[in-house]
């Protein structure tokens, strides 16, 4: 394979390099209140962007079918708001004989509360190639689900969700019935549009990061807190695998993609205005923010990286189990 090919077949691993360095250099272009103004660009017309994308690119029976497969939606909730916050809180009582910031500690438990966001969670499905009917629906469900249970402000939260993801969503199954005969001929790239706005939410995120103030800790904290947030990622990741391909989970590939995503990614979103009215007034908030603001680019970044190594994966798989269930050829005397 050639060094051109090579380039253009890892495009997207290269425009993650790109794009935090550029970051890393400026981050002051993307930051809230920046020229590139994510807080609307971001938050409203690229998450709108994703789901009109879905909308035109989903039969509208696969996203029936995924409404009713109840199956994979218990998994990924009770995973999501039960597993995982539970399975931090008993990891924390080990840390918390260590001598690691108690503050930073409560913001690890905090990050395990978390629902998953609107976003990254149905991209990289869809990049990979997996159940992303399903991914729309746990995502949103998700966020729908705590924010309506928690102080967060109902009204907003719903408002936000539908102008962003149904109303898109809505818009873009209506638009494909017109042009579905000119998708089915052109099949347009939805996955790299996909995955082009994934890369303006990673620049965007990482020059809130870098330029966030609140991260700005001791080296030795920081490089832990990293550490065991990568490790819980790459460990809830791989739990998700192992729950979802077992023999009897009925779970396809493509379900296991979704599951996989949506059960380990967090919503910065909605967790930042949640900690700064549970803990408002607390000395300690820069602090206790500290996990969330590093967990959320770091499920991007890892979730990214991983997307060849899945995909290769699931493809394989679905190849297999068609070989699996094609009837055998009847054997000659």
């Amino acid at each position: 394979m050639g060094l051109l090919e090579r380039l253009r077949k890892e495009w997207f691993i290269l425009g993650i390099v790109l794009v935090i360095a550029v970051a890393r250099l400026e981050p002051a272009v993307g930051v809230k209140g920046g020229p590139l103004k994510p807080e609307v660009t971001i938050t409203y017309i690229a998450v709108s962007a994703i789901f009109f994308n879905s909308g035109l690119s989903l039969k509208t029976e696969e996203l029936t079918s995924a409404l009713m497969h109840v199956k994979l939606h218990l998994f990924v909730q009770i995973f999501t708001l039960v597993f995982f916050p539970t399975a931090i809180w008993l990891f924390l009582q080990l840390l918390s004989i260590t001598p690691i910031n108690e503050w930073l500690l409560k913001g690890l438990q905090t990050v395990g509360c978390m629902p998953p966001p609107v976003s990254s969670a149905v991209i990289l499905t869809k990049a990979v190639g997996g159940n992303e009917a399903a991914a729309i629906f746990n995502s949103a469900f998700g966020s729908f689900l705590l924010g309506s249970s928690s102080s967060v402000p109902f009204t907003s939260i719903f408002s936000q969700l539908f102008m962003t993801v149904v109303v898109p969503l809505i818009i873009g199954q209506i638009v494909r019935r017109y042009i579905k005969d000119w998708l089915e001929r052109k099949k347009p790239p939805f996955g790299a549009i996909s995955s082009c706005v994934l890369l303006m939410i990673i620049y965007t995120t990482f020059c809130d990061t870098f330029a966030n103030p609140n991260i700005d800790l001791d080296k030795f904290s920081l490089i832990i807190i990293v550490f065991i947030i990568f490790s819980v990622q790459m460990s809830f990741m791989f739990l998700t695998f192992l729950f979802s391909t077992r023999n009897n989970s009925s779970f396809t590939p493509a379900d296991t993609v979704a599951i996989i995503f949506c059960s380990t990614h967090k919503s910065l979103t909605l967790g930042i205005p949640m900690l700064k009215i549970v803990f408002a007034g607390y000395e300690y908030l820069s602090l206790i923010s500290v996990p969330l603001l590093i967990y959320h680019p770091a499920q991007i970044l890892l979730g990214s990286l991983l997307v060849p190594t899945i995909k290769s994966w699931m493809v394989s798989r679905q190849k297999a189990l068609k070989l699996t269930r094609q009837p055998k050829a009847p054997v000659k005397v």
